[in-house]
C-alpha cells in the first residue's frame, strides 16, 4: 500500500508542507522529524511554513486528519474489492493487511505511533486517533455483518496488536496466520 502523491513542485506550498510531513512523520517519527527538515523537504520558506501551520503541533493534527482520510480510503476499497473478487470477509482482511504489512514503507499504524511518541500531551490528536480507531471498528462491522453484537472494536484490537507484531518484524504469514485464527475464534462467539 503506497498513497500515490501528486508531484510536490505542483502543489500549492500549505499542501507541500502536509505531504512533506506526512512522508517524514512517518518515516522518520513525529518528534525526530524537526520543522527545518520539513521546511527543507517542501521547498517552502520558514516564513511561508508559519503562515500556513502557526506551530508543529497545528501540523501534527493536518497530518493525523491527512492520513486518517488517505488510509481509511484505502481500507475500504481495499477490504471491497477483496470481497468482490470472491475472498471471506475474514480472508479479505488477512490479504488486506498483508498488502500493507509487506510494503516496504510499512511503519506500522501512524496514529498508534502518534498516541505512543506524544502520549496524551494533546487531547485534540488522541481524539482524532480514538476517532480513526472507531472509524475502523465501523468498517469492520459492516464488513463482517454484525448488526446485533458489535466485533468491531475487538478485531480492532486484533488489527492492532498484528500491527505492532509486524512492526517489530515478526514474519507477515505468521502474523497473519495469527489474524486469522483471532477473526475466527471472535466471529464464533
Amino acid at each position: 500500500m503506497k498513497f500515490v502523491e501528486p508531484p510536490i513542485d505542483s502543489l500549492p506550498p500549505r499542501e507541500r508542507i502536509l505531504i512533506a510531513a506526512h512522508t517524514l512523520f512517518y518515516r522518520e517519527g513525529i518528534r525526530a522529524t524537526g520543522i527545518d527538515k520539513i521546511i527543507d523537504q517542501s521547498s517552502v520558506s520558514k516564513v511561508t511554513f508559519y503562515r500556513q501551520y502557526a506551530s508543529k503541533d497545528e501540523l501534527i493534527r493536518a497530518y493525523l486528519d491527512y492520513r486518517y482520510g488517505k488510509w481509511i480510503s484505502w481500507f475500504k476499497a481495499s477490504l471491497l474489492e477483496a470481497t468482490g473478487d470472491g475472498l471471506s470477509a475474514a480472508d479479505a482482511l488477512v490479504t488486506t493487511l498483508k498488502v500493507w504489512f509487506s510494503t516496504p514503507e510499512f511503519r506500522g499504524c501512524a496514529f498508534l505511533n502518534a498516541a505512543a511518541e506524544l502520549g496524551s500531551s494533546d487531547p485534540e490528536i488522541l481524539e482524532i486517533v480514538r476517532r480513526h480507531k472507531q472509524e475502523m471498528s465501523s468498517v469492520l462491522d459492516s464488513l463482517f455483518g454484525i448488526d446485533a453484537v458489535s466485533a468491531g472494536p475487538a478485531l480492532s484490537l486484533v488489527i492492532d496488536g498484528a500491527i505492532v507484531h509486524a512492526q517489530m518484524g515478526q514474519a507477515v504469514d505468521e502474523v497473519m496466520e495469527n489474524v486469522k485464527v483471532s477473526v475466527e475464534g471472535i466471529l464464533r462467539r
